[in-house]
């Protein structure tokens, strides 16, 4: 019963129009790629975890459509919400409608075995910038967006109460804690931050997260500080193969 992540599928089946294959070549038939490996590695007793952006829908109908082809694969998944999860309802209805080997974290925490897992999505950090590590690559569906740093404030400082509610709710006896965040918690040099000072008063083990896209490989990123394993799990960054977390 192995662990597995993998973030930012940024599944387009029920919004052909979104596919990520707009930013050329490194994401040419992704979601086939995807298919590919994950039946490769992952077993029906294994757990995938799904660190956010998982499609590019904007109902949950439409979610629906990209949620049971995840099912469909190998593997219990944990999802968490991204920045881009604008389909992502009430916790209830989230419940009801998700197909049977999909689970969720929002101010929640989940079990399975041994393990234990919560997190949050996080939000824009001015702890730490990753600029000089990614290659730009202009969206042309985009709309320009202009930065309000106070509003990102709130909304980081936000989700970093909610990262605190799901840790509390972890399982004592788990011999392995997890978290879940779609934005880094911390920067790629390991640099302390508020995120990893939560992250360590509640014992994680692991973090993994994704977020970030065309991200450069020359050199290593993120791994382990304070005893905890910060874990990089972007789709494209793992050339849409899931990532090995626990044999």
């Amino acid at each position: 019963m192995a662990i597995w992540a993998i973030g930012d599928l940024h599944l387009a089946f029920g919004a052909p129009e979104k596919s990520m294959e707009v930013f050329g070549p490194t994401w040419n038939d992704y979601a086939n790629r995807v298919e590919k490996s994950w039946k490769q590695l992952i077993k029906m007793d294994d757990l995938v975890l799904i660190p956010g952006d998982i499609c590019w829908a904007k109902s949950l109908e439409e979610a629906l459509i990209d949620l049971k082809w995840i099912d469909a694969l190998p593997g219990t998944k944990v999802i968490l919400k991204g920045n881009h999860d604008y389909w992502w309802p009430s916790n209830k209805k989230l419940s009801e409608a998700l197909p049977p080997s999909i689970y969720f974290v929002n101010n929640t925490a989940f079990n399975w075995n041994d393990v234990t897992i919560g997190g949050s999505r996080l939000w824009d950090s001015e702890e730490y910038s990753f600029e000089s590590l990614i290659e730009f690559r202009e969206n042309p569906l985009a709309k320009p967006k202009v930065k309000d740093r106070e509003q990102d404030r709130k909304i980081f400082q936000r989700e970093l109460e909610r990262l605190k509610l799901s840790l509390q709710q972890l399982d004592s006896e788990a011999t392995l804690r997890i978290a879940m965040t779609h934005y880094p918690p911390i920067s790629a040099d390991l640099k302390e931050s508020e995120t990893s000072k939560i992250l360590e008063e509640y014992a994680i083990d692991i973090c993994v997260f994704g977020h970030l896209h065309n991200v450069k490989k020359e050199r290593p990123l993120f791994g382990e500080k304070n005893k905890i394993r910060y874990l990089f799990t972007s789709a494209d960054y793992l050339d849409f193969k899931p990532l090995l977390i626990r044999q």
